[in-house]
């Protein structure tokens, strides 16, 4: 009976070993309610690059607006803090830029020069300035 006995661990047992593991990159916090459904709606997102519309591509283009790595990332974090504060359509303002998006498909819809006349933003309902 005892050879059975040392070969099972509790629910409880596996849990500690394999959560609170210290080469495990996952923070867990005990303290903070989190549905599984935003977990898992924040892990999708993270891992998909922000795409531009035809429109927006077409507006940069015609503005004569690029982006460098730096002011991608500003502005993924930018969409990112939208996401996480339930905004669906931000301005995401950075340097002299602004930027329309649809954080949920992810995608810029239009791009604009700040000192651009006509600087009027409808049909947002959050604005992100990184």
């Amino acid at each position: 009976m005892k050879g059975i006995e040392n070969s099972y661990i509790s629910i409880e047992q596996a849990a500690g070993l394999y959560l609170h593991n210290t080469n495990n990159k996952i923070n867990y916090e005990t303290n903070k309610s989190v549905s599984f459904e935003d977990i898992l709606r924040n892990a999708a997102f993270s891992q998909e690059k922000i795409k531009f519309s035809k429109h927006a591509n077409e507006r940069l283009q015609s503005r004569n607006i690029s982006l460098d790595d730096s002011q991608m990332n500003r502005l993924t974090q930018g969409v990112d803090q939208a996401r996480e504060k339930n905004i669906k359509e931000s301005l995401v303002m950075m340097d002299d830029l602004a930027f329309i998006v649809n954080i949920k498909n992810n995608t810029v819809v239009t791009a604009l020069l700040k000192n651009q006349e006509g600087n009027v933003f409808t049909n947002i309902d959050g604005a992100v300035i990184v």
